[in-house]
């Protein structure tokens, strides 16, 4: 077996050497030596000059923010509110539509639109916004008529903010009366019901730059008279309540009628964050409210004020605004006993009341409960009503900032854009696209009307997540390293791994995808010591010993990493760097001249990775056709001086241009000789370097490739991208240099993929104990063409005769062959099947997520298996009831290949498989309990604007008898005076 594993391994390593033209390539660079510099990466000062170019971007992006705001709140001081204004405006639904007599709609005139590469080819117009108002909502309303006119004048501003970085996308200003103004304006497609849901105030941007972080408890009634239609609104009010909350809110819900009755028991007595998966945990237990009994209010507010209270003392949740809730049929009593004893004078955590149903008959107590504790009062009286009348609430908590006049900046967490129809359709094509916004409120500055504190909208921009990693350098971060961002939550805003979809190819997104927390990919920080760094934004540096998935969780690699983390002055995100031990610390430098480094980079088989950021081709937009190779070309010629390249990386491009150019003719030189791979089992050879340039040759027509998708622009995980290197790059950097690795891609689609084999090996410059890897080559070849190399090299045998003893021909082996073959047909349906993620739960086990048909994520463990190299070779039995059966285990030399030789004439079918099948991980009650209680460091939001002093109140949803019950509110105020 060993002759075998030598014969083969010499004869496979001297076929892929030879194609690739490892050899060449390693003396090439070898030849260099002495015009490289060798250097090691110093991980604090690039995460440290990473932070500050991210700022730089940030802060462009704000003050584009902050000239909306500037022009809305002039525009609107000028303007003077006209119930019969008459104004034509493009309605975003229908421009461009026209009657049966071939006539504009009204509202929907001429309004030219052009696909534009910079919106992803949607047609758009970019010297006009348009506006969208939703379905529910009449879009000739004065209130939407008068603010659409006077909002008309950010146009000017939408296209000078877009002329000074057209690195912009999407501009908007959502109203607080609902419309939806953005820039460049779009048509808008109603779904296949012909409505648009869309409401902008819904939105997590509007949301959180209008009001303030807030502590929130619902209370819902649920005595007998809620029965029916009452509970089933309740229940949509609680889910609308709901849906206005974020990650920076904590909330929690009771049920009362003459017993309370937490929603959640396990949450008793505290509150919650409100994270998407607590929110939907909460809906889920909605469902089991019913009605009976008779309602004790009294009972569920003094248990409402008694969390807040206690919960504020922890020093946990938001530390600002305090509410309930009270979502009712109606109250026999006000209970100003109870808010003197709690809430009176100061009136700190405001009382929103919600009369369901259409009766009025306790409207008047509601009300006044309402308005004497700084909340407001609403009646819902069909499902139809709920969504607008919840809203109500965002504009009394937004008076004390409106007050104060203080425009905080806000940053939401990453999330998929897919406001649009047509976004949506882009999802579904092109895969996620992922979005941070940052946005800031627009307050009314006319004096006399102030102290009313009225919130006009809020004005944002889309940052895509894409436009982060342009910003940060690949080439220095390494073959493995990598950059991260989080939030102030801890969430990821971006991270190589972090999954948005179920499965790839099926578009269906992860529900919790946008607060997926950083332990969560980094599970190796047991003690969340890297999280919770980067969450109090500390700059500093963490090392641990890693295990990383690749090849989409199927392979794993054991390394070291360093990560080095701080601030991102002005944003509410810390980023992180890792960079892996060994080859990752280091890079070099290549000296060679411009006019042969451009002599090599015109040759037409170079091409470069266009998610990496060489030249800026988005400040200009006379550049953003440019591919960054094109670029390059033009910046060296010095035809284009408006473009803004990296000349360190340039450089570095040049040098292995110039290094890597003669593999070209020996290539062709190959392909020419009609006696080499005449049975054309070698199909292509490749080369990357570290400065994403690639080289590829084909040896047989591009018709005739086994795998016609490798290389492409969709084979992501072959390819330079902006989250990784090519998977035959990486998986060859950790190999002992010179050897190869060899892989069979898993085949998923209907075309099979599973009958080539992948070769690649890395080339390194070694300089004492400094060996970056510089560049990987390989080869891609027909499976049978390497079976056929297997078949011939274990036929040799060692015997003087000249006799096998056994060989593959043998009827015993070729059984064995076709049980392994077996089981790795059946292993890569269950890696396909289960979707293996990257999260390991112990040393060998690992923890993915399992998929069942209603696509509900679950926790699960599955063994994993890592060879160790330095055991060559093994021997073994297998004891079996009647019989022993034996194996061999031998290492093919220079290779990742095992051979494997089994005597098969022992059946063992008593011996159960070791499988890879996950199990599922089933938590008792307690332990569930303990995992929704706990909370994760997080920091809050800088801003808190809770309460003003000057804040009229009054305007709280219509009291007619509240001068009924003037002596009740003054009540307590008086007995403090006489008190003193």
């Amino acid at each position: 077996v060993k002759l075998w594993a030598s014969a083969f391994g010499g004869e496979i390593k001297s076929i892929a050497a030879k194609y690739s033209g490892s050899q060449l390539l390693q003396k090439k660079y070898k030849e260099y030596e002495k015009d490289v510099a060798i250097e090691e990466i110093d991980g604090l000062q690039l995460v440290k000059k990473l932070a500050k170019n991210m700022e730089e971007m940030f802060h462009k992006k704000s003050e584009a923010v902050r000239r909306l705001v500037e022009a809305a709140e002039e525009a609107h001081l000028k303007h003077e509110f006209d119930a019969d204004l008459q104004y034509e405006y493009f309605n975003a639904v229908l421009i461009n539509e026209r009657d049966k007599d071939g006539n504009f709609l009204e509202l929907g005139k001429e309004f030219i639109l052009a696909p534009n590469d910079h919106f992803n080819n949607l047609p758009v117009n970019i010297s006009l916004s348009d506006v969208q108002v939703p379905t529910n909502m009449y879009n000739k309303d004065p209130a939407i008529v008068n603010g659409v006119y006077w909002s008309e004048s950010l146009n000017k501003v939408f296209v000078d903010n877009f002329d000074r970085d057209p690195s912009l996308i999407w501009q908007y200003f959502g109203s607080a009366k609902g419309f939806f103004r953005q820039y460049p304006g779009i048509k808008w497609e109603p779904d296949e019901n012909g409505v648009i849901a869309f409401d902008c105030r819904n939105r997590k941007w509007y949301i959180q730059a209008a009001t303030s972080p807030k502590d929130v408890v619902i209370l819902v009634d649920v005595s007998g008279s809620m029965k029916g239609l009452r509970l089933t609104i309740a229940k949509q009010t609680v889910s609308s309540i709901l849906d206005t909350l974020g990650d920076d809110d904590f909330f929690n819900i009771i049920a009362y009628n003459e017993e309370l009755h937490y929603v959640e028991p396990c949450l008793n007595g505290t509150l919650v964050q409100a994270d998407r998966t607590n929110k939907e945990h909460f809906r889920e237990h909605l469902d089991k409210l019913f009605a009976k009994g008779i309602g004790m209010l009294d009972i569920a507010l003094n248990e409402a004020f008694n969390i807040l209270s206690d919960f504020n003392h922890t020093g946990q949740g938001s530390i600002c605004s305090q509410a309930i809730m009270l979502i009712t049929d109606g109250a026999v009593d006000t209970y100003d006993t109870i808010f003197a004893k709690y809430n009176w004078p100061d009136r700190k955590v405001r009382i929103f009341t919600y009369l369901i149903g259409r009766e009025a008959a306790f409207a008047d107590n509601l009300k006044w409960m309402a308005c004497a504790n700084k909340g407001f009062f609403t009646q819902i009286s069909t499902l139809a009503d709920v969504q607008e009348n919840v809203m109500e609430y965002l504009h009394v908590l937004s008076r004390p900032k409106v007050i104060d006049q203080e425009h905080d900046v806000v940053w939401t967490e990453a999330y998929i854009d897919s406001t649009l129809p047509q976004a949506q359709k882009l999802t579904d094509d092109q895969g996620p696209v992922l979005m941070t916004t940052v946005a800031m409120p627009v307050f009314s500055k006319q004096n006399e009307t102030r102290s009313k504190g009225i919130l006009l909208g809020v004005v944002g921009t889309d940052v895509p997540v894409k436009e982060l990693l342009k910003t940060i350098p690949k080439y220095k971060l390494g073959i493995h390293g990598y950059a991260f961002a989080i939030t102030n939550n801890g969430y990821i805003l971006t991270h190589p791994e972090l999954r948005l979809l179920y499965e790839e190819g099926k578009k269906r997104r992860k529900p919790n995808y946008s607060s997926v927390d950083l332990s969560e990919v980094e599970w190796e920080d047991r003690d969340d010591v890297l999280r919770n760094a980067m969450v109090n934004r500390k700059t500093g540096k963490f090392s641990m010993e890693v295990k990383k998935t690749v090849d989409k969780g199927k392979r794993v690699l054991v390394m070291t990493n360093d990560y080095y983390y701080t601030d991102i002055k002005g944003t509410p995100f810390s980023l992180g760097v890792a960079l892996s031990r060994g080859h990752g610390k280091y890079f070099f430098r290549g000296n060679v001249t411009i006019e042969e480094g451009l002599h090599d980079l015109e040759h037409p088989d170079v091409s470069l990775a266009d998610e990496w950021s060489y030249c800026n081709t988005d400040l200009h937009p006379e550049h953003r056709h440019l591919s960054q190779l094109e670029a390059i070309k033009l910046y060296l010629k010095g035809k284009e001086p408006l473009l803004q390249c990296d000349k360190e990386l340039i450089q570095e491009v040049l040098f292995d241009a110039v290094v890597s150019a003669p593999i070209e003719a020996y290539w062709t030189s190959l392909a020419l000789n009609k006696s080499e791979n005449s049975d054309k089992g070698v199909e292509v050879a490749f080369l990357g370097t570290r400065t994403g340039l690639s080289r590829i040759n084909l040896f047989v027509g591009a018709e005739q490739l086994t795998n016609q998708d490798f290389l492409k622009a969709g084979d992501k995980e072959n390819i330079f991208n902006a989250d990784h290197f090519p998977l035959w790059y990486r998986r060859a950097a950790e190999q002992i240099p010179g050897s190869f690795v060899y892989s069979i891609p898993f085949s998923t689609g209907p075309v099979n993929k599973s009958n080539v084999v992948t070769a690649s090996t890395s080339i390194q410059l070694l300089d004492e104990r400094k060996s970056p890897v510089v560049a990987a080559v390989g080869i891609q070849m027909k499976l049978e063409f390497f079976q056929r190399k297997f078949w011939t090299a274990s036929r040799q045998c060692a015997s003087l005769d000249g006799k096998c003893s056994i060989s593959c021909d043998d009827e015993p082996y070729n059984a064995f062959l076709s049980a392994v073959k077996w089981i790795m047909t059946e292993l890569v349906w269950f890696l396909v099947e289960f979707n293996l993620c990257s999260w390991w739960h112990s040393d060998m086990t690992a923890k993915a997520q399992k998929l069942k048909q209603t696509l509900e994520p679950c926790d699960t463990e599955y063994p994993a298996f890592v060879s160790e190299r330095t055991i060559k070779e093994t021997t073994g039995n297998i004891a079996c009831e009647d019989c022993s059966k034996s194996f061999v285990i031998q290492q093919i030399p220079s290779s990742n290949l095992f051979m494997v030789v089994v005597d098969s004439s022992c059946l063992c079918e008593s011996v159960a498989p070791i499988t890879m099948a996950p199990i599922e991980i089933r938590y008792n009650e307690s332990l569930k309990c303990e995992r929704l209680k706990a909370q994760k460091i997080r920091r809050r939001p800088e801003s808190c604007h809770g309460f003003h002093p000057e804040e009229n109140a009054r305007e709280c949803g219509g009291a007619p008898s509240l001068q009924a019950q003037t002596v009740l509110l003054l009540l307590p105020l008086l007995l403090m005076l006489f008190s003193r």
